[in-house]
């Protein structure tokens, strides 16, 4: 499409002395000759540029454009026949790309228009790369890690083709979101991107959602139904978790792709679309070839460019982005406010496995905020966390257990330079000599667990599953107990 130059000029001669100037450049252009019918241009034609007059006989040209939106506005060459540097000035400070003083020469008034259509291509260039790449975002992919940096050039890379995406990783690491990535990145993104979830459809209804069926195909077709493939048509189709399929529908899936036609269920007739595949799959798809539960033939047919994509717990500072992201985000759905996390909050993120990625941490997120009503978010307010094994488990458990097991040891041993200790020889006896106040207690597993974190309190207060003033006030009391 060639740029669109709306020319808004009240002299006639002059309006179509510029329009023939731009005439070799094959430009498409209108001519407006008031503010009004500029106002109304600018909705109807949406042009790219702006050759703006600033004495119209209705209003002043400044105006108009100081009433364009700085987000979505076209480029604006000012034009006057009475120029003064303030005006000038005022013009570039409203968002105007260049000034032009009557009378214009040809070659002038064609370079400056050249300029500033160069200068619209750069800025929508800008705002791209800000929209997909801006604080480590990739469409809706968070993260600034080198793993998926290595994903998001594989999707930038692959975004112009047709060939097949094969998305791999463990359940709740974004696969579906990937996918979408590669959807919108591509020409496709203004056409559906239809989802279709392999595992969570009936054996005996999976092929009449992706193919559709007709009337009476089956008890309970009740009427025609298109399917996921005809909805997709020049646009992609995601087939998520593609290794529960049933291995019989495999073949038709494989021609289907193959070819690009298909039946619906109940019909003889073919129907052929333009789809886009990109498929996912949380198992080895390699092994499911193996064992035979999926078609050997498909998979390389599928298999063109795979993605792998990451667990939670090899992405390292990323969990933290993407917990901001989601704070964000749910705070909003929740009706909460949230204005950041304490260090002891990201220390515990960073530490903990996330066996069920994203999607745990999603969850963990909204428990926070749904029973938590602070703006700042603490690591006591962070719930019990299990492991890949189903075990509840939270940092704070961890160092209790080994300091306890360091304390009872140093307690309990005690080497001497005439005998090394032995386990049978410790003495595990407890006499009212042995009790301490209880806030000296308090004081010394304090005091040692500040140690171990390297004398940084916010990370000792998040093991310790307190928040970081309760560590500072107890610190503060022991001074005021020494000095008494």
């Amino acid at each position: 499409m060639p740029p669109k130059i709306l020319i808004v000029e009240d002299t006639e001669s002059l309006a179509l002395m510029y329009q023939s100037y731009l005439i070799p450049t094959g430009v498409e252009t209108r001519i407006a000759y008031n503010g009004e019918q500029a106002v109304v241009a600018l909705q109807e034609f949406e042009p790219d540029l702006v050759i703006l007059d600033v004495m119209l006989p209705d209003m002043n040209g400044l105006d108009i454009l100081s009433s364009l939106d700085p987000d979505s506005a076209p480029q604006v060459i000012v034009l006057t026949g009475h120029a003064t540097k303030e005006m000038a000035i005022k013009a570039i400070k409203l968002g105007a790309s260049d000034f032009l003083e009557k009378p214009i020469e040809a070659d002038r008034f064609r370079i400056t228009v050249n300029n500033a259509l160069k200068l619209k291509d750069l800025k929508q260039t800008v705002k791209s790369y800000q929209t997909t790449y801006e604080n480590g975002k990739y469409y809706d992919l968070i993260g600034s890690s080198s793993e998926m940096q290595s994903v998001y050039q594989i999707i930038k890379s692959a975004s112009a083709s047709k060939a097949t995406v094969f998305i791999t990783g463990e359940s709740g690491t974004g696969k579906e979101l990937c996918a979408r990535a590669v959807h919108l990145a591509s020409p496709r993104a203004n056409k559906p991107f239809v989802a279709l979830n392999c595992a969570a459809i009936p054996k005996d209804l999976i092929e009449s959602e992706i193919f559709g069926h007709l009337k009476g195909a089956f008890t309970g077709a009740i009427a025609n139904r298109e399917g996921a493939a005809g909805q997709a048509d020049g646009g992609t189709l995601f087939l998520d978790e593609l290794c529960e399929m049933d291995i019989n529908l495999q073949s038709k899936l494989l021609r289907f792709i193959q070819t690009g036609c298909y039946q619906q269920v109940g019909s003889e007739k073919e129907v052929k679309v333009d789809v886009r595949f990109v498929c996912a799959t949380n198992r080895d798809p390699l092994l499911e070839v193996q064992e035979g539960r999926f078609r050997e033939d498909l998979y390389y047919r599928l298999h063109v460019i795979p993605i792998a994509l990451p667990p939670l717990n090899q992405r390292g500072k990323d969990v933290i982005e993407i917990a901001d992201a989601l704070f964000k985000k749910i705070s909003k759905e929740e009706g909460r406010t949230y204005k950041g996390m304490s260090e002891g909050v990201k220390n515990l993120f960073l530490s903990y496995a996330w066996p069920g990625n994203v999607r745990q941490l999603e969850n963990t997120i909204r428990n926070i905020l749904v029973l938590h009503d602070e703006d700042y978010i603490e690591a006591s307010m962070i719930p019990a966390l299990p492991n890949a094994q189903g075990q509840t488990h939270t940092a704070t458990a961890a160092i209790s257990t080994v300091n306890s097991e360091s304390m009872a040891t140093k307690s309990l041993v005690t080497p001497t330079t005439e005998s090394a200790p032995v386990m049978s020889e410790v003495v595990t006896a407890f006499s009212q000599a042995d009790i301490e106040p209880l806030w000296l207690v308090e004081k010394r597993y304090i005091e040692q667990a500040i140690d171990a974190c390297d004398n940084n309190i916010p990370k000792a207060a998040a093991l310790l599953d307190v928040s970081p003033s309760t560590i500072y006030r107890k610190i503060k009391s022991w001074e005021e107990m020494q000095v008494s």
